[in-house]
């Protein structure tokens, strides 16, 4: 990895009097974009907050741009946080609010506003420098948020779930545009989501968050195609990966790799992967089907009583009731020990 722009070297923290973070290690790498991933719970947010200073590490260190940040207070460790709420002030213009954190610094007025003008034309909300918060949309209202990071020029960005509020489709325009953004700036960018399409579509790297502790650091692609528990695996992909008993009625067909043992341990295998009517297939039931545009997903029942969901084109889809069979190959599937859930590693 080039040269980070911030380190989490075994960083616990502590909410009430219970730890919410467990020893997390993460390196980002300057100018990379980070997203952390994980259910509501799951310490994302608290990431963001031991980084900012806005809660103590009981535990471990912090660095930003290669400088021990752990026992500064917020206003010395030069980062930049956007806010679910966007937590903006609704009696200041928008031009107010971005120039605002440089003013408090004393940087005179004349270049704080300067500087927000331009950061305001990075994120495109120029035009909106007169309104006042409560006159912006949505997005304007992030936009202006983004802008108001930016124009402090900090060494980490930190963004939590500032997306979460937006409709569908303006979440799906805006995620491209803070990628754009992010990627014109060189940015080093922590993105805390618990949306994982949204993870998949940011991010250099995923940082998968379980219960405090970190569950896997990847790629997207290393986090789709090779995760490294069942956690992680029905985590992300929607529907969720099937899981089945590697001993169970679905036998994949085609050569296991050497040395697989035929207990102890769980096959997964995506939605996508399962060939439904099958001539060696397991036999299953059709309890329902839901069709999405050109895909349909059939979600079954086996004879043992274990479910499967399966992608199928909608024009070729089974109905309710029917009998099928079905399978799945090898070469599609992935395998985890069934008592701790991890990987299964010949």
């Amino acid at each position: 990895m080039s040269e980070p722009g911030l380190t989490l070297d075994g960083v616990s923290a502590a909410y009430r009097g219970a730890t919410v973070l467990h020893e997390v290690d993460l390196s980002v790498a300057r100018g990379e974009l980070l997203v952390v991933l994980g259910p509501s719970g799951a310490g994302k947010s608290t990431v963001l907050r031991v980084v900012a200073g806005l809660e103590p590490a009981t535990a471990g260190r912090v660095r930003i741009a290669g400088r021990d940040v752990t026992s500064d207070r917020p206003g010395l460790r030069n980062v930049s946080m956007v806010f679910q709420s966007y937590a903006l002030f609704p009696h200041l213009t928008v031009a107010e609010n971005i120039a605002f954190g440089l003013e408090v610094r004393d940087t005179p007025r004349a270049v704080a506003r300067e500087r927000a003008r331009t950061a305001a034309e990075t994120v495109g909300c120029a035009a909106l420098l007169d309104r006042r918060p409560g006159q912006l949309s949505g997005g304007e209202r992030q936009r202006v948020a983004l802008a108001r990071a930016l124009v402090r020029e900090p060494d980490v960005f930190l963004l939590d779930e500032p997306l979460s509020n937006l409709d569908l489709a303006l979440r799906v325009e805006m995620r491209a545009e803070l990628r754009a953004l992010h990627d014109r700036l060189g940015a080093t960018m922590v993105h805390v989501t618990h949306d994982q399409t949204e993870a998949l579509v940011l991010a250099d790297r995923i940082a998968v968050l379980r219960d405090g502790r970190v569950e896997q650091v990847g790629t997207p692609d290393e986090i789709w195609r090779a995760p490294a528990s069942t956690f992680v695996a029905r985590f992300v992909g929607s529907p969720a990966m099937n899981l089945l008993p590697a001993d169970g009625p679905v036998r994949p067909a085609g050569e296991a790799p050497p040395g697989v043992p035929a207990e102890g341990l769980q096959i997964g295998f995506r939605p996508e992967a399962v060939a439904i009517d099958r001539a060696e297939g397991a036999a299953a039931t059709v309890d329902r089907v839901e069709v999405v545009g050109e895909d349909a997903y059939a979600y079954l029942s086996l004879a043992a009583g274990q479910p499967v969901v399966a992608r199928v084109p909608a024009a070729r889809r089974p109905e309710r009731g029917a009998a099928v069979q079905v399978g799945v190959r090898w070469a599609d599937t992935h395998v985890f020990h069934a008592d701790s859930g991890l990987r299964y590693a010949p």
